[in-house]
């Protein structure tokens, strides 16, 4: 008779039907890990990382305002002039409320509250600025400056926006150092191109224009021609890049509100311009910047979240 042997299945047949086998009971014994060669580890499995949670202090106790000749209260009391007493972020003016009187006070504003803004300042100065604020340990910064950087002789003189880029995040790094709890609100870049249009139908204005203010934008403010429309649709541009730029640094900073586009998208009417150079904020106008800061400050959530 015969004798009937075995037959011997190659190791790697034993290890199919092994896996097949463990997949039975995957539910009780967990996943078994058969795709890969005997005597090798998987590789362990990187679960994400919650996201840090965001900060904000909608009732600071102090301020350190940062920025241009906005924040300066320019041409809102005389003509080429700083007015820093109607300053929508410090000022002392009753009929402006500034964002420091309405979050701490009358009384407190005067001795928690410093303007470390100059007018004419770019971005390019911002570090600096927020050095000088960063000393005051303010519980709350504001920043708005920009406008400077696309009001230049001509579009192609306007600060390029990688390096408006950079110098925010440099001031930012600037305040962190010395000031790292510090919260900071930045408002947006105000819509150069609606202040033309609101403005030059003023007569004197576009006189006080011909001096040279903001010549990228509003230089021959009554021609109409396809080259001036074309400029001014270039400097549009370059404030919509700013803002962004703000908005996204302000977003890597977690104690960073950025105000959803508010100041650019407000429509100031010829009574918030100033009757000097229907540009800048009058005092009215310097009393609506404030209640548009007031309102995002201390809302819940920030405005790019509400929308």
């Amino acid at each position: 008779m015969r004798e009937i042997r075995r037959s011997r299945r190659p190791r790697r047949w034993r290890t199919v039907v092994a896996c097949a086998v463990a997949a039975t009971v995957v539910i009780t014994a967990g996943p078994v890990g058969c795709d890969a060669p005997p005597g090798t580890q998987r590789e362990p499995v990187e679960r994400p990382k919650p996201s840090p949670t965001r900060v904000w202090d909608r009732a600071p106790g102090s301020l350190a305002a940062v920025g241009d000749s906005i924040t300066r209260g320019f041409d809102a009391c005389s003509l080429f002039a700083d007015c820093p007493e109607v300053s929508w972020a410090t000022g002392t003016d009753s009929t402006v409320r500034s964002l420091a009187q309405r979050l701490l006070g009358t009384t407190a504003a005067t001795r928690r509250a410093w303007n470390h803004a100059r007018s004419g300042a770019r971005m390019a100065d911002l570090p600096a600025q927020m050095t000088e604020a960063a000393v005051r340990r303010p519980e709350l910064v504001t920043v708005m400056v920009g406008a400077n950087d696309a009001c230049r002789d001509t579009p192609a003189q306007m600060t390029p926006v990688a390096e408006f880029t950079e110098s925010f995040t440099a001031a930012m790094r600037s305040l962190r150092r010395t000031a790292p709890k510090a919260h900071v609100y930045v408002s947006s870049v105000p819509d150069l191109k609606r202040l033309w249009s609101t403005g030059r139908g003023n007569a004197l204005g576009r006189q006080i224009w011909k001096l040279g203010i903001c010549a990228s934008m509003l230089g021959n403010a009554d021609d109409l021609g396809r080259a001036a429309q074309e400029r001014r649709a270039l400097v549009h541009a370059r404030v919509v890049a700013y803002n962004r730029a703000l908005r996204e640094v302000c977003a890597k900073d977690l104690r960073c509100r950025y105000d959803g586009d508010a100041v650019f998208d407000y429509r100031f009417t010829g009574e918030q311009l100033s009757p000097w150079d229907w540009f800048h904020p009058s005092r009215n106008g310097q009393s609506r910047l404030a209640e548009i800061a007031y309102r995002n400050i201390t809302a819940p959530r920030p405005p790019a979240e509400s929308n």
